[in-house]
Parts: structure tokens; C-alpha cells; sequence
């Protein structure tokens, strides 16, 4: 069972919404509006455990709104378990536990009455490798939607995100092929059409790269450019040059700390740590 911790005498009791039920009958806890922050995500001393290691300490920082945030760092620094931490995917591990605060637009993402499922609507997630469904690339992207109770026309839902993920053109003519017919980066761009399907604030990227080719990476570099129009975006890689090239913001963390957070430009030309200056030049990691 997940243990969920606080420094403060007691946790918030909103939750991101009530049960999940159908969309027409669910009671929904009112959350803020997108525009009335510009911080979307907020972790304050955060501090996560497997057990008894601790992979992330006492770390802090704001997720911007509609923006690119990029972290990153050598394996095992405990950048992938922050980023999960951020849709709860964490809570499958059962010897994890969380200490500190992280919130979503100012709702307590591990508040009591929080409800994980909506949560991972609002905030999808696109992994390191291509996890297709074994359906139809159209049911790929036209699931998650219908089961969470979509009721528009699911067509014009599937045909929106597959040019959002700029697909469409490469299958239009073959949505009801197998989506394990497409290659790698076809599959890694029909994930993440399937991630904003769901129509999310924010799309969590946990090194979506690093299994594919350098055409392959550079379409899924130009689409984290276009989607920060729409979506906050939040980047893990071991790429330092890909967190150059696409991110606004970089966060560098190293041994489960977060050892600065600037503007991505600061943190490659002039950071103010020497262990970040260390790590970009390649002196370690």
C-alpha cells in the first residue's frame, strides 16, 4: 500500500475530482481556471522513498504553464521518479511514500479524496518506449475517450490528435490497420496521440526518444515544440542536446537533489552551479 506523508499539521482536503462515474453524473471538485496561474505544477520539498532509499530529497520547483520543462541528469538521479510522481503513476510501486507537497493548479495531487484516474486525464503521459495497444491505430486513439465516457463524434476526436501528433497524413489512409504495423517513431507519435485525445493540460515525456533513430527523434522534437501551444509539457532525457534544443526551462538533479533550475539558455551557458557546469561539459554522468 502507498504511504503518503506530510510536513504540514494536516493534508488538503480538496481532491482533483469526486469517483469516477459517466461525465454526466460525476460531481466534480470546481478546479482553477488554466489562466489563473501560470505555475501549473508545484513541488515543495517533495522527498519520495522506495522503502527506505531515498531516490528523490527535498526538492522544489515550478512547472510554468504552456511551456517546455526539461529535466535532466545521470541515471539514476531520480528524474523519472519525480516526473512520475507528477501523474501518480508512482502509486503502483508499493513501497513507495511521499513527503512534502505537490500540487496541480493549486489542488493537492496526493490529497485523500484525490482521485488518481482523473488526474492521469488531465495529466497524460508518454514513456520511453512505443506502447501501442494491440488494436487498430484508430481504437488506439479513440479508446481512452470512449471509456471515459466521450460522447462527440469520435472521428473528427481521432482525426484532431492524430494531426496534432502529425500523423494523420502518414495514416489516414490505414486507421484500421494494426498500430503494430507503423514503425517506431509512428507508434511513439500515435501514443502520444493518444495521450491528447484525452484532451490533457499537461503531457509528461519520460525519455520518448531513446529508443528511436534521428529522423524518428527529430519529428518527435518538432511536435513538443508545436504542442507547448497547447499543452504544458514536461521532459525527462539524458539528451543534453535535446533539452537544449526544445526546452524553455532545465532542471538538473543529481543524486535524487535538485541542483538548479533556470532558463534553458542560463543552464547551458552560464549556470550558476559548478556540478551543473560539471555535468554539461562532461565531466561526469
Amino acid at each position: 500500500m502507498v504511504m503518503v506523508s506530510d510536513t504540514r499539521s494536516e493534508r488538503q482536503d480538496e481532491g482533483i475530482s469526486a469517483p469516477i462515474a459517466p461525465p454526466s453524473v460525476r460531481q466534480q471538485v470546481r478546479l482553477p481556471r488554466a489562466d489563473v496561474t501560470e505555475t501549473t505544477i508545484r513541488a515543495k520539498r517533495v522527498t519520495i522513498r522506495y522503502g527506505d532509499f531515498a531516490a528523490v530529497r527535498d526538492v522544489t520547483l515550478d512547472i510554468p504553464d504552456r511551456q517546455v520543462t526539461a529535466i535532466i541528469g545521470p541515471s539514476g538521479c531520480g528524474k523519472s521518479t519525480l516526473l512520475r510522481a507528477m501523474n501518480r503513476m508512482n502509486d503502483f510501486i508499493p513501497t513507495m511514500s511521499l513527503s512534502g507537497t505537490l500540487t496541480y493548479r493549486g489542488v493537492d495531487i496526493y490529497a485523500s479524496k484525490s482521485d488518481a484516474v482523473d488526474l492521469r486525464r488531465r495529466i497524460g503521459m508518454v514513456f520511453q518506449k512505443p506502447n501501442p495497444f494491440p488494436k487498430t491505430i484508430f481504437k488506439n486513439v479513440a479508446w481512452g475517450a470512449s471509456i471515459n465516457g466521450f460522447r462527440g463524434n469520435l472521428h473528427e476526436l481521432v482525426e484532431r490528435a492524430l494531426r496534432q501528433a502529425a500523423l494523420w497524413d502518414e495514416v489516414k489512409d490505414k486507421l484500421n490497420k494494426s498500430a503494430f504495423a507503423l514503425s517506431g517513431g509512428q507508434q511513439q507519435r500515435l501514443c502520444i496521440a493518444r495521450a491528447v485525445a484525452l484532451q490533457p493540460d499537461v503531457i509528461l515525456m519520460d525519455e520518448p526518444c531513446s529508443a528511436l533513430d534521428p529522423i524518428a527523434t527529430a519529428k518527435i522534437e518538432d511536435l513538443i515544440d508545436e504542442l507547448k501551444a497547447l499543452y504544458t509539457v514536461v521532459l525527462v532525457t539524458h539528451n543534453m542536446q535535446q533539452a537544449a534544443r526544445v526546452s524553455d526551462l532545465t532542471a538538473f538533479m543529481y543524486m535524487g537533489e535538485l541542483i538548479e533550475f533556470d532558463a534553458t539558455d542560463t543552464i547551458f551557458t552560464k549556470p550558476n552551479q559548478q556540478r551543473t557546469q560539471d555535468y554539461i561539459t562532461g565531466r561526469f554522468g
